[in-house]
């Protein structure tokens, strides 16, 4: 499938998601059961497919940093921003979960065969994984807690809710247990589960697309979307150079800094009561504008 292809494909499946959930002819409820699927199923079929194929060297450890680099930028940025534009608190808090956290797991798993190719996939696992999952499960979980007034999790917490999601302990199993080379039955059935994972995400991401926001939340709005789809690929290409990564590191590397907003943040951030009509645009919005940035990126990449 071509790029071309592809992007219109996810916006068709967008598309029909929305109709669906506008229609009323879905439960509420219908994305969460989307996103359960793609949870237990298909991301961890991805991740068990390609992973064992990863050489672990220096680089394999630089990309699993480069996400907590780029974590430590954004939210310098962010606070600064802050400060100097006197922004409200439960947006900054938005602010500082959304910049550094893409959609790079649901989407990101789907596009970057595309959008790079198969070699990049197990580096945007392990971007993934061990960046912006651990981050969500951490500093993400301190944030809400910060703004919100709640209780600041403690590592028990942290590492129950590690150790208990399904694409990590498919990437532990890949890591240490799983041959890079199948047999073709089982590497048959892990491709059709795979490629199942792009028709999930994209009708799941049309149901939970919303593009409402309140005019006084657009300045966190713009700044939010500049940074999540502008500054932070570029941060991730100048880190890329000084680390000198191969060119499927880098592809991934870019590629899932480049990711729309994460919606699993938002999600939480709405449940705290931390703007959640901030949370749920820069979702929306990013996940739109993105049809635009993810291909100027693929094309800076040389692809």
């Amino acid at each position: 499938m071509s790029v071309f292809a592809a992007f219109a494909f996810v916006l068709l499946l967008m598309a029909l998601g929305r109709l669906l959930s506008w229609r009323r002819l879905v439960p509420d409820s219908a994305p969460d059961a989307l996103n359960i699927v793609v949870l237990y199923v298909y991301m961890p079929a991805a991740i068990l497919l390609q992973v064992p194929k990863l050489q672990l060297t220096g680089a394999t450890l630089g990309v699993a940093l480069v996400p907590w680099m780029l974590l430590a930028a954004s939210t310098l940025l962010v606070l600064g921003a802050a400060r100097l534009l006197n922004l409200q608190r439960p947006d900054t808090a938005v602010l500082l979960l959304e910049v550094p956290l893409g959609n790079t797991s649901f989407l990101g798993y789907a596009l970057i065969p595309v959008l790079a190719s198969p070699e990049a996939m197990p580096f945007a696992v392990l971007f993934d994984q061990f960046g912006s999952f651990l981050i969500l499960s951490t500093f993400g979980l301190t944030v809400i807690a910060i703004y919100s007034g709640g209780a600041r999790p403690t590592p028990a917490v942290v590492l129950r809710r590690v150790v208990s999601f399904p694409p990590f302990l498919a990437l532990v199993f890949a890591l240490t247990l799983m041959p890079a080379e199948p047999p073709r039955e089982i590497a048959d059935v892990l491709q059709q589960l795979a490629s199942a994972m792009l028709p999930m995400v994209g009708i799941a991401l049309g149901m939970q697309l919303r593009l409402r926001l309140p005019r006084a939340q657009l300045l966190p709005l713009g700044l939010g979307l500049a940074g999540k789809l502008v500054l932070m690929p570029a941060l991730a290409w100048a880190l890329c150079l000084l680390l000198d990564f191969e060119p499927a590191a880098r592809s991934a590397v870019v590629l899932e800094a480049a990711m729309p907003p994460m919606i699993t943040a938002a999600a939480l951030a709405a449940m705290a009561r931390l703007a959640p009509e901030l949370g749920s645009a820069l979702v929306g919005y990013g996940v739109v504008l993105s049809m635009l940035s993810l291909p100027f990126w693929r094309w800076w990449l040389g692809y």
